[in-house]
């Protein structure tokens, strides 16, 4: 009676889409709020948590919706690259050659996720104007040990913006010929008293890769766990009124 239960509690799992999904910290957010979860990357990512597809993120998208085979999903969660308009990319880092041109996929990844007729948010890192800023997450917020501003545009939803928390210092790390210590670790790059995998891994909240390059690409799963039970909360309220 007991694996009949489990089984059933399981069924009963909203399915969430993570596109763009890198090492899968988005997907593991929402997995803890409540989600099954499927990924996408281009990439190859054999420390993903979770099923998923390797191949462009919108041609699937597009092969998804064309198929019908999006009704298996409740809710998408997206994170286009973000080097085009970043800040990193066209300021600070320019001078590394990290500057040069990238291609937008903010506006064709709305454009599919509204053909979806499914709920969704994009994410991306401050320094983007191309999305709605419908919500602001800090580390700050959740107690982790970097600041990591991330933005979100909800899609057919919408949400409590909670108050952004004061930082509690620096980021700890070279500026200019100048170390700085602070309570945060810089969650991108490498060099300039950059922290240790462990100590981003740590800082994170994931700690299921240890691949730097995903652990700078990833978001803290604490985000989309607080957005994921947000909308799971919200389709709660919906059925209960």
């Amino acid at each position: 009676m007991t694996h009949l239960i489990l089984r059933k509690e399981r069924a009963l799992r909203p399915r969430a889409l993570d596109l763009f999904s890198c090492a899968g910290g988005a997907g593991t957010g929402l997995a803890r709020a409540g989600f099954d979860v499927d990924g996408c990357d281009i990439a190859d990512r054999p420390n993903y948590p979770f099923p998923y597809h390797r191949g462009d993120a919108l041609e699937y998208l597009a092969r998804l919706i064309d198929s019908g085979e999006i009704r298996r999903y409740t809710y998408v969660h997206a994170s286009p690259p973000c080097q085009h308009g970043c800040a990193l990319t066209v300021g600070t880092n320019a001078s590394q050659g990290w500057g040069g041109t990238h291609v937008d996929l903010v506006a064709p990844t709305r454009e599919l996720l509204e053909l979806t007729g499914l709920s969704y948010v994009i994410e991306q890192p401050n320094g983007r104007a191309e999305i709605r800023k419908d919500l602001t997450l800090c580390g700050e917020m959740f107690g982790l040990a970097v600041i990591r501003h991330r933005n979100f545009e909800l899609g057919g939803w919408t949400i409590e913006r909670p108050a952004h928390v004061a930082h509690r210092g620096r980021v700890r790390g070279w500026r200019h010929g100048q170390y700085f210590d602070g309570p945060y670790v810089a969650a991108y790059g490498n060099g300039g008293g950059k922290p240790s995998i462990p100590e981003l891994q740590e800082a994170m909240g994931i700690t299921w890769t240890d691949v730097r390059e995903e652990l700078t690409e990833a978001i803290p799963p604490a985000y989309t766990e607080f957005i994921g039970r947000a909308f799971l909360a919200s389709r709660t309220v919906g059925v209960a009124a």
